[in-house]
């Protein structure tokens, strides 16, 4: 690990230096490495070299700002775990608006079955879920992302993802049979 980040060193010091050969020894090293990554955590292969390549923009453009060219590794993996993040939220927002218009067709429907009425009504009390316990259960049960995946992807404990999937499922609980008692 020691000798890969000597390398890495060496080659951020040597490109900051204008050796643009250093700048493709970096891509060859780890644009694989990058698409890897981000597909792990959008399991999109065409996003996840999107990503990639729209991480090695960035790391181009602040390169220069790196402080430490040791961390190289680290500081690229962090810029494309967060550009995945962009990713997912901009899914996430598409859903959203897929399942609003659909709400809104199905608000349209004057014959809804029992379950269709419990779908709308759950989907309604997911949307009034404070941010943080929203995002982990659209990543858990939508995504089907794990529990470990939702911690790295959002950067949180592992504990924190369960308390906030938990303590979402109690809300969504009450929340459905305060109606159901209605």
């Amino acid at each position: 690990m020691k000798k890969d980040q000597s390398i890495d060193e060496e080659l951020v010091k040597a490109f900051k230096a204008g050796d643009k050969k250093a700048l493709a020894t970096l891509v060859r090293r780890w644009h694989k490495l990058f698409c890897d990554k981000a597909y792990w955590l959008v399991k999109d292969k065409d996003a996840a070299k999107d990503i990639a390549q729209d991480s090695w923009t960035i790391i181009i453009n602040k390169i220069d700002g790196l402080k430490n060219p040791e961390q190289f590794q680290y500081w690229a993996y962090r810029i494309v775990c967060n550009k995945s993040t962009d990713w997912l939220r901009l899914q996430t927002k598409k859903r959203k608006r897929i399942i609003s218009y659909e709400i809104e067709i199905e608000s349209n429907d004057s014959k809804k079955s029992e379950k269709e009425q419990l779908k709308q009504l759950l989907l309604i009390a997911i949307n009034r879920l404070p941010d943080s316990q929203k995002t982990v259960v659209r990543l858990f049960y939508i995504e089907s992302y794990s529990l470990k995946q939702i911690s790295e992807l959002l950067e949180i404990s592992v504990g924190t993802a369960k308390s906030r999937l938990f303590h979402a499922r109690e809300k969504l609980k009450r929340g459905l049979t305060k109606h159901k008692n209605e």
